[in-house]
Order: structure tokens, then C-alpha cells, then sequence
């Protein structure tokens, strides 16, 4: 698998809201309706929701982050492709910008704080990507 391709040829897609990434207490049904990824591990629970739909009230949240939007690599991703996040990750990290990464079984998201958003954006068309709002 030449890694070149998928970023000669990969598009993006960013999503116009903003989301939340929130820490949580325990597993409920309520906090977890509607979100875009829940991570269930041996120590914590992590769920990325459309932030507009977060009531702050609500007392299962240990923490919350805010502000984050989603940039989805709108491709199918093979198994055996080595080094992708890697070199998106380098990239970014050059500009000084701090990325959360959420895979899914066909393709990767990254969520990056709004206000590194453009030049996140940026520094990805520099990479290859080409960019659906």
C-alpha cells in the first residue's frame, strides 16, 4: 500500500458544528444519546458529543473540553495501511497543533480545537487532502 496515495488522492470532510469531548462517570443512556463516539475502557468513559447538545448539568461529567471540531478523512482506509495518523500527526504537531483521534472501522477522525482549525485545514491541502465543507 503506497501511503502517498491516500493523501495524493483523500479527501476531508469538516463538520460545521462544534463538540465537546467530556469525561464521564458512569454509563447512562442519557449522556450518551445522540453522541458521535463513546470509549468504554477499563478506567474511564469518554463520549465526543455535538456540543449544543450537552446539558452542563448534568452530574455524570467529570470533566468536559468544548470547542473541538471534526475533521473526517472521507475515504475507506485499508488495515494494512502503516503510517497514516502518523504523518498527519507529525504534520500537525509541527504547527503546534494538538489533535484528538478517534478511529472508526473504514476511516479516521481527528478533532482539532476551533480556533487551530484553519490551519489545520491548511497544513492537510499542503499534505494532498482535498477539502468538503
Amino acid at each position: 500500500m503506497k501511503l502517498e496515495y491516500y493523501f495524493r488522492n483523500g479527501k476531508i470532510y469538516v463538520w460545521k458544528e462544534k463538540f465537546a469531548i467530556i469525561k464521564s462517570k458512569v454509563k447512562s443512556t442519557k449522556i450518551f444519546r445522540d453522541a458521535f463516539a463513546v470509549v468504554c475502557d477499563k478506567n474511564e468513559i469518554t463520549i465526543v458529543k455535538e456540543q449544543s447538545k450537552v446539558d452542563e448539568d448534568m452530574d455524570k461529567i467529570i470533566a468536559i473540553e468544548k470547542d473541538w471540531r471534526i475533521i473526517t478523512f472521507d475515504m475507506e482506509l485499508p488495515f494494512e495501511l502503516v503510517g497514516f495518523l502518523a504523518k498527519i500527526s507529525a504534520a500537525l504537531a509541527e504547527e503546534g497543533i494538538s489533535i484528538f483521534v478517534i478511529s472508526a472501522y473504514s476511516t479516521d477522525h481527528i478533532l482539532v480545537k476551533e480556533k487551530n482549525l484553519s490551519k489545520a485545514i491548511k497544513k492537510l491541502e499542503e499534505l494532498g487532502f482535498s477539502v468538503e465543507r
